[in-house]
């Protein structure tokens, strides 16, 4: 699997934050800032937006490093992704994003 695939299953590559951080993008990031700052109802600040991949070495945007819950779960129960747990079908932990997402889930079956 991609090490550009999130715990989630999310492609990074697609993210704002990777693309702003790979491509040194102030404008993308401020883009980035306000659509995410919209969506969550929480201030992120454009100089946040910074990441090279939730499962790459390198920095990470805040939420994705320290609050995400589906990253926090992957690693306390010593996973890559949600894909190797044995519980991810009906979990309530990644169920949101692959609600919404049917990639995420193509993505983790790899």
């Amino acid at each position: 699997m991609r090490v550009l695939i999130g715990c989630c299953g999310l492609d990074c590559e697609q993210c704002g934050a990777y693309i702003a951080t790979k491509n040194d993008d102030d404008a993308l990031r401020e883009k980035t800032a306000k659509e995410w700052t919209e969506m969550n109802n929480h201030l992120i600040k454009p100089e946040w937006i910074n990441c090279e991949g939730c499962r790459a070495d390198g920095i990470k945007f805040h939420y994705c490093s320290e609050m995400c819950e589906i990253r926090k779960c992957v690693h306390n129960k010593g996973f890559e992704t949600c894909g190797d747990c044995p519980e991810m079908v009906g979990c309530e932990t990644v169920k949101m994003i692959h609600e919404h997402c049917d990639e995420a889930i193509d993505n983790l079956k790899g």
